[in-house]
């Protein structure tokens, strides 16, 4: 089984969007029992909040219900449990390498690694455009199905 965290600074906007759309998509597949897939914070700031309703939103309009999802914290004993830790930006990274100290088994990356764009995910908390930040992890998520399938 393949461990999946996606992280960023909230838990509420991009990384949840990202969880709940993986899972859409491994299910689509028929893969759901070949994975794992959770999301969580770098920060405490938004800690047992439910998704922004931005977020729910977009995945209310995929048929995704994402009720009983509330933020939670990204913790160093983490690393052991989970195969990857798909960050949304530069400061997601630094955040999680901070938290855990190093990566020495490589297991951090930001999502958009996994396409041409290799920049950061549009942070929807600061713009309000939801459908960028879709747009972005849907790219991202596409090229991360494609890198875990051919491990």
């Amino acid at each position: 089984m393949k461990k999946i965290m996606f992280v960023c600074h909230g838990n509420i906007c991009r990384s949840p969007m990202a969880e709940f759309i993986f899972q859409k998509m491994v299910k689509e597949k028929g893969k759901q029992d070949e994975y794992l897939i959770k999301s969580s914070a770098t920060s405490y700031e938004e800690l047992s909040n439910p998704v922004h309703p931005g977020t729910r939103r977009i995945l209310n309009s995929m048929g995704i219900d994402c009720s009983g999802k509330h933020a939670e914290k990204l913790f160093k004993s983490d690393y052991d449990k989970y195969d990857y830790f798909i960050c949304m930006d530069e400061r997601n990274l630094k955040n999680m390498l901070y938290i855990f100290g190093d990566d020495k088994k490589n297991k951090c990356y930001k999502l958009l690694w996994f396409t041409d764009k290799k920049g950061d995910v549009a942070d929807p908390y600061w713009t309000g455009d939801f459908n960028a930040t879709l747009y972005d992890v849907e790219l991202g998520l596409n090229g991360l199905y494609d890198f875990l399938e051919k491990e």
